[in-house]
This record gives C-alpha cells, sequence and structure tokens, in this order.
C-alpha cells in the first residue's frame, strides 16, 4: 500500500502494510481517487480546528474502486462490487492502493460510469445534497447558487432542480448556455449586472464564494431565508449540529458571530458545511439521475499515484476545467 506524510508541503509515497477491515468496514482497492482544494487545506493545517488530523497521515477523501473483502459485520456489499464514497471524516486514506471504510461511507457506482469519472462524484454530490438538507428546502421555492459554473454547481443546479427548486447562479456568459441546460432558470453575468441588484427574496442561498460576497448574499435572501456557506466560517450552529463539544461551541460561536449578526437583521439563518461521509446520501444521488439524464462529470487532468505532488499543485493553482484525478489501481 502507498502512504503519505506530511514533509514540508510535499507528500512522501511509502510501504505500508494493507489494512484489515473492521468489523463495520469493507477493504476497498482505490482505482481512482480526486485531488481536491480541500485535499491542501488539510496539508497546510487549515481544518486542524475541526478535523485533528494526526501526522503521518494517509491522504485522500474522494475515490471510487472495487471492494476486495469485507468484515463481519459489514454485509451490503460484496467483493467486486463497484463503489465510490466520500472518507469519513475521522479516517481519510484514498490516496492508496487500498483503504479500509466504513461500509455506511459507500454507494454503488451507477452502471454508466467510469471508475475515473466516479471519483469526481462524491465531495461535489454530498455537498449539494447537506446544503439542501440543512436548508430544509420544498419543491417551488428559490435557491441562488453564488459562482455556480464550477464543479459544485455542475452538481448542485440539477440536484435542486431535481428537487423541484428554482435554480439561480451567476458567474461568467461563456457559461450561460451550459449552466441552463443543467437546470438554472437565470443565469446573471457578473461582467454585465450585479446580482445583488437584480435578485430579492429568494428562499435560499448556496454560497460557494464567502466572505467578500456574504453581505450581498443576505441581501439577495427573502427574511427568514437560509444561507448556507461552504466558504465562511464555522458558528455555534454549525459546533451544535456536528456534537462538538463545549469550548468547540463557544469557539465558533465566536468565530460565527459576525454573519450571524447579518443574519439575525432579517430573521435569517447562517450555517456552515463541512461535507461529512453518508452513502445513503450518495445512494439518494444515483436515483435522481440514469442513462438518460446522467450525473455531470468533468475530468481535467489524470496523474499516477507517483505524480501526486504535481496533481496537488495544479489543484492549488486552480483554473481547472474539471476534476484532477489520480489514476491508482486496475480493474
Amino acid at each position: 500500500m502507498t502512504n503519505y506524510d506530511k514533509k514540508g508541503t510535499d507528500l512522501d509515497v511509502r510501504e505500508i502494510p494493507t489494512l484489515v477491515p473492521e468489523e463495520d468496514e469493507i477493504l476497498v482497492k482505490i482505482i481512482a481517487a480526486a485531488v481536491n482544494p480541500l485535499d491542501n487545506m488539510i496539508i497546510r493545517g487549515e481544518v486542524k480546528l475541526i478535523v485533528p488530523y494526526a501526522m503521518p497521515l494517509v491522504m485522500g477523501n474522494e475515490f471510487a474502486g472495487i471492494v476486495e473483502k469485507t468484515g463481519k459485520n459489514a454485509s451490503r456489499f460484496q467483493p467486486g462490487d463497484r463503489v465510490y464514497g466520500r472518507m469519513p471524516l475521522k479516517k481519510i486514506g484514498a490516496f492508496a492502493e487500498y483503504a479500509a471504510v466504513k461500509e455506511s461511507a459507500v454507494a454503488s457506482i451507477p452502471e454508466y460510469l467510469s471508475f475515473e469519472e466516479a471519483a469526481t462524484v462524491p465531495l461535489t454530490a454530498l455537498t449539494a445534497m447537506q446544503a439542501f438538507d440543512i436548508m430544509n428546502v420544498r419543491a417551488g421555492e428559490s435557491v441562488f447558487i453564488s459562482g455556480g459554473t464550477g464543479s459544485l454547481g455542475a452538481m448542485a443546479i440539477p440536484v435542486a432542480k431535481s428537487l423541484g427548486l428554482h435554480v439561480y447562479t451567476n458567474g461568467s456568459g461563456d457559461n450561460e448556455e451550459r449552466v441552463k441546460k443543467l437546470g438554472a432558470e437565470r443565469f446573471i453575468d457578473y461582467r454585465k449586472e450585479n446580482y445583488a441588484d437584480v435578485l430579492s427574496d429568494v428562499d435560499h442561498v448556496l454560497d460557494t464564494l464567502g466572505d467578500r460576497e456574504l453581505p450581498n448574499e443576505f441581501k439577495v435572501l427573502k427574511e427568514g431565508g437560509n444561507l448556507v456557506s461552504l466558504r465562511g466560517l464555522p458558528n455555534g450552529r454549525f459546533a451544535r449540529r456536528s456534537g462538538m463539544p463545549l469550548f468547540k461551541r463557544i469557539l465558533y460561536q465566536l468565530a460565527g458571530s459576525r454573519y450571524d449578526r447579518m443574519a439575525a437583521a432579517k430573521k435569517q439563518t447562517y450555517d456552515f458545511l463541512f461535507v461529512h461521509e453518508d452513502g445513503s446520501q450518495l445512494d439518494r444521488i444515483g436515483r435522481l439521475f440514469d442513462r438518460e439524464h446522467p450525473l455531470e462529470t468533468s475530468i481535467d487532468t489524470v496523474f499516477t499515484l507517483d505524480e501526486v505532488n504535481a496533481a496537488l499543485n495544479k489543484v492549488k493553482q486552480g483554473k481547472s476545467k474539471g476534476k484532477t484525478i489520480l489514476k491508482i489501481g486496475e480493474q
């Protein structure tokens, strides 16, 4: 198995014994893993207050592979099954030849997706589902997805549409046709107009831009509406929802108090989202799409396992037109 240890900003490739799955785990032969900004954030120590990873650490959060072995109490999958998922928060490790994963964290790969395509799905799919669950959306309501032209928007827009929502988003004009095909009813070209000047009374906002745009996003949100942020700061609501101890609840309540005050002005709510593993939600995603209306996937570059640092650097630079993938195993 290949292991990674943080040395400065680079990762080392090491051989370690193949893991033995615990009773509620499955051993997965990793065929492909996606490289995400989250991986660089973990290396830089930016999530240590949310998940305090100990080093050395096997890196990698998102994968697709084949079930190799099952634990004594794991019965949903059989050896040979194609599965994908987001690694459990407390036990990541997708940048490896094998990973032991709780079976509750994974789902069956839709048959029309390759392993490389499937590896692009879990983080964005789960982010969309968990955001809409927090919002408690209902058919007929509206949602503004800020900066919805990237990989998250490619997943969140059709998911929102399938839930019966009216979807609005913004971005550069050359993405308008593609985004509308995904299900956005209204596209706002940021070069021509500011969404804060043309939208109002939106039921929900999914923020992907962070601090500089949050005041405008609260402005377009209706009184009593919900805003879920992927880029803001955690707050007390996030800490309570995550079951964190009292001292962290107090810490995050202070950290996110500015956003809570913005929300309180119009009786709105602010929630921070750090996506967690959930195989049942991935199953729901799989049922929302089929071969006729498939999951939207986009791959920019495929690297080998030995090229992991080049892959991480590419993601760090931004400007990708799809996911960066590590090709690890053979089918």
